[in-house]
């Protein structure tokens, strides 16, 4: 497995949630995937201040992610 395969896999779970995040004018960017696989990700426009952002971090983003990225420990978020 090669990192670039490992980042469309990841990308492809982002992917599958950014049409709901749009809906309400945000989105999600990769940052970074550390080595022992936990993705960094930062909420832009509305799901920056949206109060159940962490909610839909963890049952809608990390999911995602580990539906097509099963090796990906977790997903966390930065500023």
């Amino acid at each position: 497995m090669n990192d670039s395969q490992l980042l469309n896999r990841i990308n492809q779970g982002l992917d599958e949630v950014r049409p709901y995040l749009a809906k309400d004018g945000g989105d999600v960017t990769l940052i970074k995937i550390t080595s022992d696989y936990v993705v960094h990700v930062r909420f832009e426009g509305a799901c920056k201040t949206c109060d159940v952002n962490q909610m839909t971090l963890k049952l809608g983003i990390q999911e995602s992610v580990q539906k097509f990225a099963p090796e990906i420990k977790s997903v966390e978020t930065i500023n």
